[in-house]
């Protein structure tokens, strides 16, 4: 049992948008866009909506989680 692709993708875009997020409200963001207070907007929401998708998949990282993972999917396929 090994973590998804999909899941350390996930993981490794939650931690860039938080890092941007930090950086951005101590006004050292990593993206600089001089756009204004619309392109400020949209680039909250997609760090926002990031942030969502990236923790609504089940992130199963323990041994004991991937485990419970499998389990879930043998139980599914008998049915």
């Amino acid at each position: 049992m090994k973590i998804t692709k999909g899941t350390i993708i996930r993981t490794i875009m939650l931690v860039l948008v938080l890092v941007n997020l930090i950086l951005k409200r101590t006004g050292k963001p990593i993206l600089e866009i001089q756009e204004g207070t619309v392109a400020s907007f949209v680039e909250t929401v997609i760090e926002l909506g990031t942030i969502i998708v990236a923790w609504w998949e089940n992130n199963s990282f323990t041994q004991n989680a991937r485990k419970a993972d499998d389990y879930l999917k043998k139980l599914n396929t008998t049915n």
